[in-house]
């Protein structure tokens, strides 16, 4: 057992995913809010907030900024939250009169938000790609076996003949389904987090409407009136990465089950046993099962991160910290371990 095992040396050969990982490291984290910052200035330079000279110095001074992570460490410790020490660090980068206009009218959570809506994005094209790769291995074993025999189940009882093209529409279908979602959520759901100290950004008058739609157009999310406390997207991404790890838990579910009969499938690359060496386990169809559970589990504690108090909100808010990348890692994990059994599968039917 361990803190992760998302990220453990021994047991992320079952829940490892070095893709996704990355996407939740520290560097990345701070990468991307240093987009942010660079971005801000940019755009406030384009609505005439700051002069050009002053973003031209923010810019070059954040892209040779090198980020003490003792310091922010401490920081966090102190504060909370990464960005007053962060953001000490960046306008010592840039020095001069410009270092003041760094982080201009933000606050800490428009960075932090931000961050994770890139990095979240980068998650959902990763997810994309292997949703596609698992709904053409699934297409794949239907040309293949799909008019063969199956005896169908209900209640865990044998019923009557399907095909294994019938048992594998209901593994298929749901990807499709979520694909579908997943374009809706890359087409709007991403979106900026910019409202400033209490989501009113009052810093900026009437400029701060257009600042924020350039701002966005910069950072290529969607733009929407801030969402501080509003964490039904954060919940809703949450839904679909549990409704992908669902699926694939039904999928993983299905081939464990065959294997138990001992007909209906045959697997390659089984699990050896330490005690019995003649078994065959189906490791990769129990990992889907197990990862679809644990983010339904996860999900309720989302919804419970959604009891924001008021304009802004500390407990809610860190809650998410704990959940949310181990839910990605989860379903990074399982589309990974998906893929895997598909290729696993050398013959389906009766």
């Amino acid at each position: 057992m361990s803190f992760s095992p998302f990220e453990h040396p021994v047991l992320g050969g079952l829940f490892g995913d070095a893709e996704i990982a990355a996407l939740f490291s520290a560097e990345t984290d701070i990468a991307a809010m240093l987009r942010f910052e660079t971005a801000l200035a940019a755009a406030q330079a384009a609505t005439g907030i700051i002069s050009d000279g002053e973003a031209t110095s923010i810019s070059q001074g954040l892209a040779t900024a090198s980020a003490d992570y003792a310091a922010l460490r401490d920081g966090v410790a102190k504060d909370g939250v990464v960005i007053p020490e962060l953001v000490r660090q960046l306008r010592a980068a840039v020095g001069g009169e410009a270092a003041t206009k760094v982080h201009l009218g933000a606050t800490s959570q428009d960075v932090i938000d931000t961050s994770l809506m890139l990095r979240l994005k980068s998650a959902a094209f990763i997810i994309g790609t292997r949703l596609s790769s698992c709904i053409s291995g699934l297409e794949n074993l239907t040309k293949r076996d799909g008019s063969k025999p199956l005896m169908g189940y209900t209640r865990m009882q044998a019923a009557i003949h399907i095909t294994v093209a019938d048992r594998v529409a209901s593994w298929q279908k749901p990807l499709y389904r979520h694909e579908e979602r997943l374009h809706t959520l890359l087409e709007k759901g991403f979106s900026l987090q910019f409202g400033g100290a209490a989501g009113t950004l009052e810093k900026f008058g009437d400029k701060a409407s257009d600042l924020r739609t350039e701002l966005a157009k910069r950072l290529d999310l969607a733009d929407i009136s801030q969402w501080h406390s509003q964490r039904d997207g954060i919940a809703d991404f949450g839904h679909f990465l549990s409704l992908i790890t669902g699926s694939l838990g039904k999928f993983g579910q299905d081939v464990a089950l065959l294997a138990e009969l001992g007909h209906g499938i045959r697997l390659s690359g089984g699990g050896g046993s330490s005690a019995m060496p003649h078994k065959q386990n189906p490791i990769v169809a129990e990992t889907l099962v197990a990862l679809a559970r644990f983010n339904a589990v996860q999900v309720s504690a989302l919804h419970q991160a959604m009891v924001h108090e008021q304009e802004r909100s500390g407990a809610a808010w860190m809650l998410e910290w704990l959940i949310l990348p181990q839910m990605v890692a989860a379903t990074g994990a399982a589309l990974l371990s998906a893929e895997r059994l598909i290729q696993q599968i050398e013959a389906l039917g009766d």
